[in-house]
């Protein structure tokens, strides 16, 4: 039978025309759209200001105006910044980044990182709204460095490049992780006479010190490592011939180094060597350290060790607790001390809360503790090195975003300290960057880092942390340790301990240091 098609379009001429000139349309249209495919670039942009790197679908870059970098959870406090951000005056206001790893991926970062941002901006809105008309006003930017600050040049660059007009960037706080990619951003930021104060860095590689000066203008508001460990040693007053430290071996983390150094120098008549594990490239990836744990489970109830010093990342915080809680020896009781880490894990779904109590103690050196300056049945708030009144000025001002005065920035939850260390750490920021105004209505860029060694004795910052009492050099001196558990419910406060053993003085002035 014969193509009915054939005699349907193409049996006279004028079809014949019209079909082939349809053909040709199409040809051409294709083309066209096929050139303009591979000659026009791609639109990576998400935001003013923020893009898709090549070979990534994260928004990274620096924004201001409400963007959530895709982060829903991040959408509230986002867009009540831009909300204070839109109320101040040009050339009225010294601007401060917030810069951290907005999307990660890691779901107790990503809780870690809103509580940050939601503390530093109830500090944001204090500094504008309760400080008796103070200037320079403080706009505040996020600055999104992407999973594992791989991104960190690109939102590094262009805070660089904000220090003029109409941004005049003066600060960046934020810098959460003690990492080799955030060292790198400090490097770069503080080589640019850009002030830095980091929020929950604790490596001891991290600072500046007696005759040496790698980050120029770099202050911190949370102890090193080594004054974790010290703290926990003058807390627990623990016996070194019946403690063992197990740590990860895997070398470049420098909040592991640092806290492998400290713990070792206390366990330095341990009878015990090390029990080591390997950590994944990306520490926040389970890996296989979860059967090594067994193993090291299986070899503590071997000696006669009752305390383990733990020097490791979250994650493998969270598996050695679980192998540990399911050892054979289970009549034989242990406890487990750790640095600033261990905060991630009062919200870390994975972790097996029944191992915890009876026979396994685990308690961690915390940055900030919502309790810490609270007065309990026997258990008095220090004299010195902080305040009950430091802390409800803090409170009030999270009540003020997370209502509508000011907000609301989303669910807000103090217990793991981000909060309150963020709050702290904008508070720092902002001192300084006051300080430094003398002439006009900003100060200089270069002026704002050279405020460290003035931020002690009676210029220190009441912290809702306790005192922030800076060193020649940008660390805080005797900061105080809150001491938490974690327990089967959430977190509990212990006690603050003292890197010095004992308070501050009440003038809070950094001794000589050779």
């Amino acid at each position: 039978m014969p193509n009915p098609l054939r005699y349907r379009v193409f049996y006279t001429t004028r079809q014949k025309v019209v079909t082939s000139a349809l053909a040709l349309a199409l040809l051409a249209w294709g083309t066209v759209y096929a050139v303009g495919r591979l000659t026009t670039p791609e639109d990576r942009s998400c935001a003013p200001g923020v893009a898709r790197p090549v070979g990534s679908d994260e928004c990274v870059g620096v924004s201001g105006d409400g963007f959530d970098f895709r982060v829903p959870a991040l959408g509230p406090v986002a867009r009540a910044i831009d909300r204070e951000n839109d109320k101040l005056e040009p050339g009225r206001y010294a601007t401060v980044a917030l810069l951290l790893p907005l999307t990660s991926t890691s779901p107790s970062m990503r809780i870690k990182i809103l509580h940050e941002v939601q503390g530093a901006f109830a500090q944001q809105y204090a500094a504008n709204n309760r400080s008796n008309n103070q200037v320079p006003k403080i706009r505040l930017v996020l600055a999104n460095t992407g999973k594992g600050n791989a991104h960190w040049r690109t939102p590094v660059a262009a805070l660089k490049a904000m220090t003029g007009a109409p941004h005049h960037l003066r600060a960046v706080s934020g810098i959460a992780t003690s990492s080799a990619p955030v060292r790198q951003a400090v490097t770069e930021l503080t080589g640019a006479d850009i002030a830095v104060v980091g929020t929950t860095i604790t490596a001891d590689d991290l600072t500046n010190g007696p005759g040496r000066k790698p980050f120029p203008g770099l202050a911190r508001v949370s102890p090193t490592n080594s004054d974790e460990a010290r703290a926990l040693a003058h807390f627990g007053r623990v016996d070194a011939a019946r403690a063992i430290l197990v740590h990860d071996a895997r070398d470049g983390d420098h909040y592991t180094d640092t806290l492998k150094s400290a713990f070792s120098a206390l366990l330095e008549k341990s009878p015990y060597q090390p029990q080591l594990f390997t950590s994944p490239e990306d520490p926040n990836d389970e890996g296989s350290t979860a059967n090594t744990f067994r193993q090291i489970a299986h070899l503590l109830c071997t000696t006669r060790a009752n305390t383990v010093f733990f020097a490791g990342r979250h994650t493998q915080l969270r598996q050695f607790i679980n192998a540990l809680g399911a050892r054979g020896c289970t009549h034989r009781p242990f406890t487990v001390l750790t640095g600033d880490e261990g905060s991630y894990l009062g919200a870390d779904p994975q972790l097996d809360r029944s191992v915890l109590g009876g026979g396994l103690t685990v308690r961690y050196a915390a940055l900030a503790h919502p309790d810490a300056w609270q007065p309990a049945a026997g258990r008095p708030t220090p004299p010195r090195g902080g305040s009950k009144d430091a802390y409800q000025r803090f409170r009030s001002m999270m009540d003020a975003v997370s209502g509508p005065e000011a907000g609301p920035v989303g669910p807000v939850e103090l217990s793991d300290g981000q909060a309150i260390i963020a709050y702290d750490a904008m508070a720092t920021a902002v001192h300084a960057i006051r300080q430094a105004t003398v002439k006009g209505p900003l100060p200089s860029l270069e002026d704002v880092g050279l405020q460290w060694p003035q931020v002690t004795g009676p210029l220190r910052v009441e912290g809702a942390s306790g005192w922030i009492c800076l060193d020649n050099h940008g660390n805080p001196y005797d900061k105080a340790v809150p001491v938490v558990e974690l327990t089967r419910d959430k977190p509990r406060f212990v006690r603050i301990a003292w890197p010095d053993g004992k308070p501050p003085t009440a003038e809070c002035m950094p001794p000589r240091r050779r």
